[in-house]
């Protein structure tokens, strides 16, 4: 008798390459860690290789299992053409992503969208989080990854950020002068905590950075043009925390939370993996110190 792969198993082991873990694994498929491991198990058995190298810090491929993706990738695209038809119109999910929540996410949340479904089509915004939310209460998009402000509730959590004082290792602050600022324009959330901060504990501060986005606000720390609050898991390695050193307050941390209203099933799948993608990539992120 022939052996015949499982759909739903090479799936699985799909979501374990790419996101490196069973339980984030099973947070995109809605299942449970055991039992995707059996999935994984079972498609090992069919196979007859061991395709995953499991230990309690990491999970990885095999020479065989690496062998093995590119062509898992190739049957599941197949499965989804065949599914879906190439006259079929594409599918749309509107994404809105908090400016400072994006961080070393967005590109592998791309990737992932990508590999679920070469027919969803992406309509992604980058913004505050404030703007994001009420876009998503408008109805303007289909979810969106903030910082929980306020007293909103739902929602899931994605992450636990930790904010500092973000400088370059070359940055030298005169005695005597206001610190020197990078944030965001207002209404940025995080601009408002560390002002707010910085008064409460008597600090002259002056805005040295006005930045269109965190990007321009790393690269303002990175050349030394000022100091800029940021969540550790976002700040460039180039950056480190001078807080402690110039006895700058803390500045406590936030939640990153996902809101939805996506009830098709394929739409629900993608939110599945952006989620397990972003807690994967942001456990994974190492906290910058200061030096």
């Amino acid at each position: 008798m022939t052996a015949t792969l499982d759909i739903a198993t090479v799936r699985a082991f799909l979501l374990v390459a790419d996101l490196q873990s069973f339980t984030r694994a099973a947070e995109a498929l809605g299942t449970t860690q055991a039992a995707v491991s059996l999935k994984l198990q079972r498609l090992e058995t069919l196979v007859g290789k061991r395709l995953v190298e499991r230990s309690p810090r990491a999970v990885r491929l095999t020479a065989d299992g690496a062998d093995f993706l590119d062509r898992a990738r190739a049957l599941m695209d197949a499965h989804d053409r065949a599914l879906s038809g190439e006259a079929s119109a594409a599918q749309s999910l509107s994404l809105g992503i908090s400016d400072h929540a994006a961080g070393p996410e967005l590109v592998p949340l791309l990737e992932r969208l990508h590999a679920m479904s070469a027919n969803l089509t992406l309509a992604v915004t980058i913004g505050f989080s404030r703007e994001m939310q009420d876009a998503y209460d408008a109805g303007e998009l289909d979810a969106v990854i903030v910082r929980q402000e306020g007293s909103r509730r739902g929602g899931e959590k994605l992450a636990d950020d930790e904010f500092g004082w973000f400088a370059s290792r070359r940055f030298t602050l005169p005695k005597g002068e206001a610190l020197p600022l990078a944030t965001l324009a207002p209404p940025c959330g995080v601009r408002a905590i560390a002002v707010r901060a910085l008064d409460k504990a008597g600090i002259a501060w002056r805005e040295r950075f006005v930045g269109g986005g965190v990007t321009a606000v790393v690269a303002a720390a990175l050349a030394g043009l000022a100091i800029a609050p940021l969540a550790r898991r976002i700040a460039s390695p180039g950056l480190v925390d001078i807080g402690p050193a110039h006895e700058l307050p803390r500045l406590g941390s936030s939640k990153v939370m996902l809101h939805s209203k996506v009830s098709d099933p394929a739409k629900l799948a993608a939110l599945r993996a952006v989620a397990a993608t972003f807690r994967s990539v942001a456990t994974s992120q190492r906290p910058v110190r200061g030096a």
